[in-house]
């Protein structure tokens, strides 16, 4: 046997080699998990496990590629028989085998956002609902929602409390919403990305003989990558793949409680913190890996001292052995404009003092649009940047033009790639001649395809779209034909849209004309890439297969392909599982980090500081933190409280700037209660590590807040953080009502400016 396990740590070790039965590997930021996930594997086809019987589910296909590269280090080319891939991947690939069984056709398209947004802004007009109060985003976050519940069309609109909510928010009709979304998605042969998981469990909850066990018995081992993301329908899946009558329950999850961030996508921090007692009568094993490879002590202490606040979580400590390290810079601001000048200086600084690169240093913050200020500055000191999380190459016009064509000819029910081209480049087919089209297809409850050439529109329209037609066959047998990038070609050619392209010769023109072809090159390389599909070694080098390739991209995944020496700028839920020399969170502001949208709830203020967690440990050596008294939002300068993390961290881990234009002063303290130098020694009263941000004697289990209308100037009230308090006075209207209230029993008592609808406050007199 090979000395792969030689390089491993002794929990490292017996998380790798304990193969059998449930196993919770608790990973902390920068302990190897990615090592210990992989020489798992590795081991379990050293010890005679055929690689197709195991089952690896990640959240990129980046994080799958490189542990098929890991695990062929160990075990060769046996390794890309293992089956490892994303939830959505994985699950897409059982679908095509197995979708007639469900009444969809195995050459389904995946609906991207956009697409679906599309369908939904169809449905909206043709109830002639409020499109104010409908829309698109909000109602698809709502559909998707209850797709990861398990609810289907018919169970919410059964369900009192949902149709409630929709009351209240004033959107009544969602549950005709997704009903008319889930049978017009049906009808054009398309699953959204809800649907790769929420089919998937129909799928298996309908077939549980020939197909489900089909699947229990091909697949051994199950493995689970950042366990801490999954929503509750991912969860449902991967107790039905091992939790059943005979099973073995070989699943090992790996993941960090404190690390999860996702629940505004739908993820459940409960599902790892349950996962221990969901299989403690099968003898579960749990390991944490507690030693950080990645962050010096100082950034791993802090970062212990803040989780530690979080109420509920998985006990662990994590520790370095990298040295003590710099100390955490605090930067404090009197603007975002300033903010954004002593970032850039401190850049400047770390790459002359300390030599290093632009590609070791990100500045993260907490929402895309803080961006501005830190690009200007960037700029004007010539430092080379980048900015990850703007629009991505698959979303642009002409690359969605082109897609929907190929989508089209895999799959002619898609109707929204048919609405895209049919009148591009323009063949004379108007919206008029469409909505009749789309009409007669409701009617009929067929797809737009089947009824064009069937409606008597006009001489003209009508020879347009016999034309279209006829050309669209011709892809349709072409796409049978060819391999991807000979369909994808002859489409580009055919279409007419290549000849469109390049009969426009301004600069934007020019660069829709790159981007197009930079979209046949990626179709030639998928062509030419040697990828193995199944365990027979078949390559599926088919448009089809292509299309679902590029679907199931994530945001990550684009990452690895930009090259080049510049200074990251990402949001922090981007830089999830990144990492840097040297990193810079900005914004450490109250109702910016924290969010103002989580301050309603503790569990809210928990995951913004597991997000806060996440940030400060993607740092190796250097970390800053910096806040701004004032910024503009909204069109409107807003005057800010430094973030209640910062008052989390240990005085000993901070550092003054030197050279700074403002005294760098302890969050929530005048600059005379700071004493000595190097670092900031302040006294004051601070909570202790573990002792939850509640005022002394409230029990926010019980504690229920009254309505922000009913409260009014000379009110006592008692809030969860700032305790009992008198208001002095109210402000404003309607939804912008400002309370001025003076806390006496808060640990800084003081005068504060709340806005009413975010308060949560309780009359008491």
């Amino acid at each position: 046997m090979s000395n792969y396990l030689d390089g491993l740590n002794d929990v490292q070790y017996k998380a790798v080699t304990h193969t059998d039965g449930p196993v919770l590997v608790v990973a902390g930021p920068g302990s190897g998990k990615t090592r210990v996930l992989t020489y798992r594997i590795a081991h379990l086809i050293e010890k005679g496990v055929a690689p197709w019987e195991i089952l690896a589910l990640t959240f990129t296909n980046k994080a799958a590629r490189e542990m098929k590269e890991r695990i062929g280090k160990v075990v060769g080319q046996r390794a890309n028989r293992v089956w490892a891939g994303t939830f959505h991947s994985i699950f897409a690939r059982i679908l095509r085998s197995e979708a007639e069984k469900i009444g969809y056709p195995s050459s389904f398209t995946i609906y991207d956002s956009d697409d679906s947004k599309s369908v939904i802004s169809s449905i909206i007009q043709e109830m002639n609902l409020n499109k104010e109060h409908y829309n698109p985003n909000a109602v698809l976050s709502r559909i998707s929602s209850a797709k990861s519940n398990l609810i289907t069309p018919k169970l919410y609109e059964k369900d009192a409390e949902l149709r409630d909510q929709d009351r209240q928010a004033k959107r009544p009709h969602i549950y005709a919403i997704y009903a008319k979304y889930t049978a017009k998605c049906k009808r054009s042969g398309a699953m959204d990305f809800d649907d790769l998981l929420y089919r998937l469990y129909e799928l298996f909850q309908k077939n549980p003989d020939n197909v489900l066990d089909k699947y229990r018995q091909k697949f051994k081992y199950l493995l689970v990558d950042e366990f801490q993301d999954t929503n509750h329908l991912q969860y449902s899946i991967i107790r039905k793949f091992v939790q059943y009558p005979g099973s073995a329950h070989n699943i090992c999850v790996v993941g960090d409680d404190a690390q999860s961030i996702y629940a505004f996508r739908g993820a459940t921090i409960q599902n790892i913190l349950d996962f221990e007692s969901d299989f403690k009568k099968h003898d579960i094993q749990v390991f944490k890996l507690e030693q950080n490879y990645r962050s010096t002590e100082h950034i791993v202490q802090t970062a212990n001292e803040i989780i530690g606040y979080n109420r509920r979580q998985i006990k662990k400590t994590i520790w370095s052995d990298k040295g003590e390290g710099h100390r955490i810079k605090l930067i404090k601001a009197m603007t975002d404009t300033e903010e954004g000048q002593r970032i850039a200086d401190t850049i400047l600084e770390q790459k002359n003092r300390y030599h290093l690169s632009n590609g070791e240093i990100a500045i993260l913050y907490r929402t895309n649009a803080q961006s501005r200020v830190f690009e200007e500055y960037l700029r004007r000191y010539n430092i080379a940047y980048k900015i990850f999380g703007g629009l991505s190459f698959y979303q642009r016009k002409e690359v969605k033009d082109m897609v929907a064509y190929l989508r089209l000819a895999v799959n002619p029910q898609d109707e929204e790639a048919l609405r895209r081209i049919i009148n591009y480049p323009k063949r004379g087919i108007g919206k008029t001649t469409l909505d009749k089209i789309a009409t007669v297809a409701s009617q009929l409850d067929k797809p737009m395809w089947e009824c064009l050439g069937k409606v008597q529109i006009g001489k003209r329209a009508d020879a347009a779209i016999a034309d279209f037609i006829s050309m669209a066959k011709t892809f349709q047998v072409k796409a049978q034909q060819g391999d991807a990038h000979e369909v994808a070609t002859y489409i580009a050619k055919r279409s007419g849209i290549l000849d469109e392209l390049k009969g426009d010769n301004s600069v934007e023109g020019m660069n829709r004309l790159e981007n197009f072809n930079a979209l046949l090159d990626g179709v030639k390389a998928f062509v030419e890439e040697d990828t193995v599909i199944d365990t027979e070694n078949i390559e599926d080098k088919s448009l089809s297969s292509y299309l679902q390739n590029i679907a199931l991209l994530t945001d990550l995944d684009t990452k690895e392909e930009e090259n080049g020496d510049y200074v990251t700028l990402m949001s922090v839920h981007a830089a999830k599982g990144l990492e840097f020399k040297s990193v810079f969170v900005v914004g450490m502001e109250e109702k910016l980090f924290p969010s103002f949208m989580a301050m309603e709830s503790m569990d809210g203020i928990d995951e913004e500081r597991r997000l806060f967690y996440v940030a400060i440990t993607r740092a190796e050596q250097f970390l800053t933190l910096s806040y701004a008294n004032s910024r503009y939002r909204y069109g409107q300068m807003r005057y800010n409280e430094p973030s209640r993390f910062l008052q989390e961290i240990p005085l000993e881990r901070l550092e003054e700037v030197s050279g700074s234009r403002n005294p760098t002063v302890r969050p929530g303290f005048s600059t005379s209660e700071q004493a000595g130098s190097g670092g900031a020694k302040v006294s004051g009263h601070f909570r202790k590590p573990g002792r939850p941000a509640v005022a002394p004697g409230i029990d926010p289990k019980t504690f229920k807040a009254d309505n922000p209308a009913d409260i009014q100037a000379g009110m006592k009230v008692l809030h969860l953080k700032f305790g009992e308090g008198k208001v002095l006075a109210v402000d404003g209207a309607a939804s912008s009502r400002i309370a001025t209230i003076f806390f006496k029993d808060a640990e800084d008592p003081q005068q504060r400016k709340i806005m009413l609808k975010f308060a949560k406050l309780k009359i008491i007199g």
